[in-house]
């Protein structure tokens, strides 16, 4: 379980993370999204125990990061998949890690397996891994503890389709077993596939969250008629929100019957009526961000 309450992050004047209430619950792939510099990494850090937050408060498993005892048996961490030992061989990396948390060393064969990296890619340096490589590296070190949270910044970077595949069933398995994961991605096409429930910040607050489900339920009706131009005007005229659709016809946030009502009442005919379609994360993710996506273009 992951919880944040009104949790502030201030760097001198400018408020990095802005009153975040969130949750991430077992059994759960809670996906955290936003645009870049929206506060993902910072909420990240203070919540792993990296950055102290200003107010407010973060926890893993009903307390501080801070007071867990040995950690990484309790929550695996991969926030920067660069920031490994480059002189150090893959094993030798998760060899210090399972000594630090009093692992068996024997389980370090144990992950190398799990995250698909072979014995000669085992003995190479960190510094000559691909960032795939280096994912891979990252994620089998998140889970040496047998954690039941995981928290996992971006960890697709760097992965092939085969590699984004992978993972996906690897964190679906996770989750079925009981285990928590937040999961913070660029790819909003595999976070609608693996995600349960989402979070979406912006300028440091959130500015959604939900399950994915309730989040992409189709919103409002759409409608093609003879006239869309005299329907549109019908349904303004109606204090109806509405606005046009792609490939023609009008989007209209109101039931089917109540369209349809109206264009009844107005001697309108109709050619198709019908509720809106899903309009997928990524719609939903730009519409969301939009202020915050405007800024970055004009920087």
């Amino acid at each position: 379980m992951i919880t944040t309450t009104n949790l502030v992050r201030r760097y001198g004047d400018f408020t990095a993370v802005d009153d975040v209430t969130f949750s991430a619950r077992p059994g759960r792939v809670t996906g955290f999204l936003g645009p870049n510099g929206a506060g993902k990494s910072t909420t990240m850090r203070v919540l792993t125990g990296l950055t102290p937050a200003t107010s407010g408060t973060a926890h893993v498993l009903d307390r501080p990061f801070a007071e867990l005892t040995n950690p990484g048996r309790h929550v695996g961490v991969l926030l920067d998949a660069s920031a490994q030992h480059s002189g150090r061989t893959g094993r030798e990396v998760l060899t210090v890690s399972a000594l630090t948390m009093g692992l068996d060393t024997r389980r370090v064969d144990r992950m190398l397996d799990v995250v698909g990296l072979s014995a000669k890619e085992a003995r190479r340096r960190v510094g000559n891994y691909s960032l795939g490589m280096r994912q891979r590296l990252g994620i089998a070190n998140a889970l040496l503890g047998e954690p039941q949270v995981l928290v996992l910044d971006e960890p697709a970077n760097g992965l092939d389709p085969a590699g984004i595949r992978w993972m996906r069933d690897l964190l679906g398995g996770f989750a079925d077993e009981g285990g928590t994961v937040l999961l913070s991605s660029h790819l909003l096409n595999e976070i609608e596939r693996i995600a349960d429930d989402i979070v979406v910040i912006g300028h440091g607050r959130i500015v959604a969250q939900g399950t994915t489900e309730d989040l992409l339920r189709p919103s409002g009706t759409l409608v093609r008629s003879a006239d869309d131009a005299a329907l549109a005007w019908a349904l303004g005229e109606e204090g109806l929100e509405h606005a046009a659709a792609d490939g023609g016809g009008v989007r209209v946030q109101a039931e089917p019957v109540q369209v349809g009502a109206v264009a009844a009442s107005r001697g309108i005919a109709l050619v198709e009526l019908r509720p809106a379609d899903n309009r997928g994360l990524e719609e939903m993710f730009l519409t969301l961000t939009a202020d915050t996506a405007r800024e970055e273009s004009a920087a």
